[in-house]
C-alpha cells in the first residue's frame, strides 16, 4: 500500500503523542478521529489536519478506506472496540493495558488470527534507547544471572482523576495504570522469560475511590529472577521515575532511569555510565514517535508487532494473578 490511512480512537493527552509521531512518518495519512464528545473530535482534527471527526466509531468501522486504528480510550473499550475494528480488516494499535483482563486478550487474540489482522499494545519504553541498552548489556552475560530486580511505576505526590479512578471503565487503579509500565520494562529487560509464580500486596491509601493507589508485587520468573514491582498514585517519595529497574546480577548491576552499570574491576566495582541521547523529558516524544514507526512497518511488511498481543496479555496475566494474590493472601501459580 502506498499510503496507510489511520484513524485515532480517543482524543486524551496519550493521542497527541500518536499523532505528532504519526505526523512525521512517510506515506502515513490520518483521516478520521473519534471522541464521544464531538466537539473534542473536531478541536482534535483541526489540530493535526483531519478531515474527518466523529463521536462514534461507526462511521470508521464501517470505513473499508481505513487500514488501522490507534485506541486510546478508558480500558473498557479496549477489547470491544479492537475485536469491531478487527472483525472489519483493520490492523489495531491498543493504548496500555491491552484489555481489562487476560480473558478480554485471548478474545482478541482468537479474532486477530481469524481475519489475519495486526494488534499493537502501547508499552512503549520497549523503545526508549536505555531500555534497549540496559536488553542489551543483560543478553551479554557480563552482569551474570540476574537472580532480582526492582521496578518502579509510581507517581508522586500527584495522581490522575476521571476515568482512571473508576472500577467499571479502568478495571484497576495504580497496578493497572502504572504498574504494567514498571511489569513490562523489566520482562523486556530481561529478555521476555514467562511468568511462573506471582505474590502482591494491594490497597487503596490515598483515595476515596474503588481501585488501588499502593501495591508490591513479586513476581517469579521461568528463567530464575525474582522481580520486585511497586506501584502508586499520590506516594511521599518515590525511589525512580516511571519504569525505572535496578538488576541485581552476581557479577554486577545495572540501573534503568538514572542509567549506569556496575561492573567488577579488581577488588571493588566501577560505575559506567553510558553515552546515550540526552533526554528532553522522562516519557519524550521520541518514545511513541519510534513506536508508531515499528507499527507502520508492521504494517506494510504484514509482520507480528512486538509488543503485541502475547506481550500484552503476558502482562495482564501478572495483574489477575496480583489482584487475585492480593485478595487471597497467597502466592498465585501460573
Amino acid at each position: 500500500m502506498d499510503t496507510i490511512k489511520m484513524a485515532l480512537i480517543g482524543t486524551g493527552f496519550i493521542a497527541d503523542y500518536h499523532a505528532r509521531g504519526l505526523q512525521t512518518l512517510a506515506g502515513v495519512e490520518m483521516v478520521a478521529v473519534v471522541s464521544k464528545n464531538i466537539g473534542n473530535a473536531k478541536k482534535f482534527a483541526a489540530k493535526y489536519g483531519i478531515k474527518k471527526a466523529y463521536d462514534t466509531i461507526t462511521e470508521v468501522a464501517e470505513d473499508t478506506t481505513i487500514d488501522a486504528v490507534i485506541i486510546s480510550t478508558p480500558n473498557k473499550f479496549h477489547a470491544p472496540y479492537a475485536l469491531k475494528f478487527l472483525e472489519k480488516g483493520k490492523d489495531v494499535f491498543i493504548e496500555k493495558p491491552m484489555a481489562m483482563n487476560a480473558a478480554e486478550c485471548r478474545e482478541i487474540r482468537e479474532v486477530a488470527n481469524k481475519e489475519q489482522q495486526l494488534v499493537m499494545v502501547g508499552h512503549m519504553w520497549r523503545f526508549d534507547r536505555d531500555a534497549q541498552y540496559i536488553r542489551e548489556t543483560v543478553a551479554s552475560g557480563v552482569l551474570g544471572k540476574i537472580f532480582k530486580t526492582k521496578g518502579y511505576g509510581i507517581h508522586e505526590n500527584w495522581g490522575p482523576s476521571g476515568w482512571f479512578v473508576n472500577k467499571e471503565l479502568a478495571g484497576g487503579g495504580a497496578l493497572a495504570d502504572m504498574g504494567v509500565h514498571a511489569i513490562d520494562t523489566v520482562r523486556y529487560l530481561l529478555g521476555d522469560p514467562k511468568p511462573v509464580q506471582v505474590y502482591a500486596r494491594i490497597s487503596t491509601q490515598f483515595g476515596n475511590y474503588e481501585v488501588d493507589d499502593t501495591g508490591i508485587l513479586i513476581i517469579t520468573w521461568d528463567n530464575g529472577s525474582e522481580s520486585i514491582i511497586e506501584s502508586g498514585w499520590w506516594h511521599p517519595h518515590k525511589e525512580g521515575p516511571e519504569a525505572s529497574t535496578g538488576l541485581y546480577g552476581t557479577k554486577g548491576y545495572a540501573n534503568l532511569f538514572p542509567t549506569f552499570l556496575k561492573t567488577p574491576k579488581d577488588e571493588g566495582f566501577e560505575t559506567i555510565v553510558p553515552q546515550l541521547p540526552e533526554r528532553t523529558e522522562h516519557c519524550d516524544q521520541s518514545i511513541y514517535t519510534r513506536q508508531m514507526e515499528h507499527f507502520v512497518n508492521c504494517i506494510k511488511r504484514r509482520e507480528t508487532p512486538v509488543p503485541g498481543i502475547e506481550e500484552g496479555q503476558v502482562v495482564l496475566t501478572i495483574v489477575d494473578a496480583a489482584y487475585q494474590s492480593a485478595k487471597t493472601g497467597e502466592s498465585v501459580t501460573l
